[in-house]
């Protein structure tokens, strides 16, 4: 049986940032044996840092549901899928050089750094009051680490690819003139969806932790222009009931915006998609959790990556 905090495969440890690196580095140096992989390995420490609180301006990560799992889940299947594209790629299809997979790789390890709250911010008190704005943060921190980092050639298009994983900007606006590059984007923005949508807890962390989020962020509810209330989820558990119809919006996302991407880790899994597969699995439990209306249905415990001392929400937001 798969474990709470292990990938699709039952073999990678998601809560370990040392064995998602390592899977990420074995399936990169497979490939481009003869490639530094420096640039990569220090992402995944400079990464890791920052989610953890030690960086010198940003507090540690307090998004319990955008926590760290979940970037090592995305770049893992980032990497997945980039290493399939490669496995299934065609006569006439441009390679993917180690430059662009380094690329990908630092883009989904940075994808929601926008959720971590610097040192400075006086006007909010947790991290997902960005859940709006967090991409485009992210889209501007990632610019100025990679200048830092020596990276200023391409610090401008790696950042373009955060916005893949968004809904800040329609994917057709994201200026990219290299179409391989548009295409990692397209990668990226579907690892982000099948990740987390694959990962064993999903719906108990939809529950208990997305939805507090969502209440932080403004997601739960809507303000229309005659200035009344629209509820989109009116608790944890209506977010879980309403997982068949989010899933249907992804997927069309998924087909239509990302071009199918997500079909790639079909070749890196010689050929099934496990990604999918999972994904499916959850959609149709959430549909048994609905029609039997028996709470105990959700009993997973989701591992948790968050400092002990880290709140991720007020004591007294309601949750259910």
């Amino acid at each position: 049986m798969r474990r709470n905090d292990h990938d699709v495969t039952d073999q990678v440890r998601t809560t370990d940032a040392d064995a998602v690196e390592a899977e990420v580095l074995r399936l990169y140096r497979s490939r481009y044996p003869a490639a530094s992989s420096t640039a990569i390995q220090t992402a995944f420490g400079d990464a890791l840092r920052m989610y953890n609180g030690t960086h010198s301006d940003y507090h540690a990560c307090d998004t319990e549901y955008h926590d760290l799992q979940h970037v090592l889940d995305v770049t893992l299947a980032m990497a997945r899928l980039m290493d399939g594209y490669e496995r299934g790629r065609v006569n006439g299809s441009p390679q993917l050089p180690a430059r662009i997979f380094t690329d990908g790789v630092i883009a989904a390890l940075f994808h929601d750094i926008g959720y971590l709250r610097h040192k400075r911010d006086r006007r909010h008190r947790y991290g997902s009051e960005y859940t709006l704005t967090h991409v485009s943060r992210g889209a501007k921190f990632l610019g100025g680490y990679l200048e830092d980092r020596g990276l200023s050639d391409r610090a401008d298009e790696i950042s373009q690819l955060l916005h893949y994983t968004g809904y800040e900007r329609p994917v057709s606006s994201i200026t990219l003139a290299d179409r391989l590059l548009q295409r990692v984007g397209c990668m990226l923005g579907s690892a982000d969806i099948i990740a987390q949508m694959s990962d064993r807890c999903y719906l108990e962390k939809c529950r208990d932790r997305l939805y507090p989020e969502f209440l932080l962020g403004g997601l739960a509810r809507k303000t229309l222009p005659d200035g009344s209330v629209q509820v989109m989820f009116s608790s944890g558990d209506d977010l879980v009931r309403k997982t068949p119809v989010f899933f249907s919006n992804a997927m069309r996302r998924l087909d239509q915006d990302l071009a199918r991407a997500y079909n790639y880790a079909t070749s890196h899994f010689d050929g099934q998609n496990l990604y999918i597969d999972e994904m499916q699995k959850n959609v149709r439990y959430a549909a048994a959790y609905d029609a039997r209306n028996d709470a105990s249905m959700l009993r997973r415990a989701p591992p948790s990556t968050l400092r002990p001392d880290v709140r991720p929400y007020p004591q007294d937001l309601v949750i259910w």
